[in-house]
């Protein structure tokens, strides 16, 4: 039997890149005559340079990563024509597109500023402008002037470093510790085939799932790698996805009531609920769902007084829901309650524009506050690995300089078997 050897190939989930963009410069004008028989003195027939060409991000679904830019940092439009004679305008150069997953938002190095969110297909974003071309003699013929050997140059197309950021766009996303079911949740209630195994970390990579009700219901779910104490000042994979629940309507937390380590599940839900408030007090004020997992590991006359503990230690008075992911047992309930929730609050955003307006201003706000402590818990994380390698005391402040590059972040490698 002849035996079919498969490559794998290794590719990085990036959702974080800087670039240099450059929109095409234009065209110069050119000082032209018309030269004809029996037309000694035809007068300026110069034309004008075309226009430099646009640079643009495009939204496109068959990508997951910006691993490209990493590699590809600058990224330039082509410069225009010049003009020719008998008044014809030099030719424009062609737009420039990006493509970009999904969720990709743009934010100017220089300022700041964001200059768009990319959350549709086929969404473009106009990210530099191209410049406009040069006056042909032409234009300056007058009364005084009749053979003007004036020309203008064309304009420079804007020069800009942006950075894309990449988050996850769902409507419900999966928090909880390491190896709590969040993978095995998100296999048993849509088409997402994560890696489920019996160690932490399993999960790399963010995983998006469509949960399909039925009748045209359905919502997306995001599992993202399991949070650690520490993870919103850079333990573990917090920094890198933590950020990616934050265009969510729900926090789904899935906490193990029986975990293989002996742990207390109570002080493990703290864990994540102090995570989330120190990384982003906005994201934490999402509404949470608590998911009391692998039910089938406790016995069954102690599984009431075990949940009811949890819940009466954590002090919750959310949604409770009791599940075993690993046999499908009370997931149902769990996805028909996000589907009639996710329906109500979606239907009375077109209802009522009030309400409309107070979500997008709490989604802006969160957009903002994720934004900036990712940015700030990086700086921190990067002083103390530049700290730990060179032996600096960060305490110490004429002794430290913060200045890092990007490619300290080594990435997160994951591999596509065919």
């Amino acid at each position: 039997m002849t035996g079919l050897l498969i490559k794998e190939r290794k590719m990085r989930f990036i959702d974080e890149a800087v670039v240099t963009v450059k929109a095409g410069d234009g065209g110069n004008g050119i000082a032209s005559f018309r030269r004809e028989k029996y037309v000694p003195r035809g007068g300026p027939d110069g034309g004008d340079g075309g226009k430099g060409g646009d640079v643009y991000v495009i939204a496109e679904d068959n990508t997951n990563t910006l691993v490209d830019y990493r590699y590809t940092r600058r990224h330039d439009a082509m410069r225009a024509e010049n003009g020719h004679s008998r008044n014809c305008s030099g030719k424009g150069s062609e737009d420039l597109f990006l493509p970009v997953p999904i969720g990709t938002t743009v934010v100017d190095t220089e300022t700041d500023e964001v200059l768009g969110d990319l959350i549709e297909l086929g969404q473009t974003l106009l990210i530099a402008k191209g410049g406009d071309g040069g006056l042909g003699n032409t234009h300056f013929k007058s009364s005084t002037n009749q053979a003007p050997r004036k020309a203008t140059s064309g304009f420079e197309g804007e020069l800009k470093v942006l950075k894309f950021e990449l988050k996850v766009v769902a409507d419900v996303g999966l928090i909880g510790l390491p190896n709590a079911g969040k993978s095995t949740f998100i296999r048993q209630v849509s088409a997402a085939r994560p890696k489920v195994a019996d160690y932490p970390f399993t999960t790399l990579v963010p995983n998006l799932g469509v949960v399909d009700i039925g009748r045209h219901r359905s919502f997306v779910m995001a599992d993202i790698p399991g949070l650690i104490e520490g993870a919103s000042e850079g333990a573990g994979l917090g920094i890198r996805f933590l950020k990616h629940v934050a265009r969510t309507r729900r926090l789904l937390h899935v906490v193990d009531v029986k975990p293989i380590d002996g742990s207390d599940p109570v002080e493990n839900a703290r864990v994540i609920l102090n995570e989330l408030e120190r990384f982003s007090p906005e994201l934490a004020n999402l509404p949470q769902i608590l998911v009391l997992n692998k039910i089938d590991q406790v016995p069954e006359d102690e599984l009431n007084e075990l949940c009811t503990h949890i819940v009466a230690e954590l002090g919750w008075t959310g949604e409770v829901f009791r599940t075993s992911t690993l046999m499908g047992e009370g997931t149902d309930a769990v996805k028909y309650h996000l589907m009639n929730a996710i329906e109500l609050e979606r239907e009375r955003e077109i209802e009522d524009p009030i309400f409309a307006e107070a979500q997008k201003a709490r989604f802006e706000r969160l957009e903002v506050e994720v934004r900036l402590n990712t940015e700030a818990q990086r700086e921190a994380y990067r002083a103390a690995r530049r700290a730990a390698r060179e032996g600096i005391d960060l305490n110490d402040d004429e002794s430290f300089d913060d200045s890092f590059n990007d490619d300290d972040d080594d990435g997160v490698e994951v591999v596509y078997v065919p």
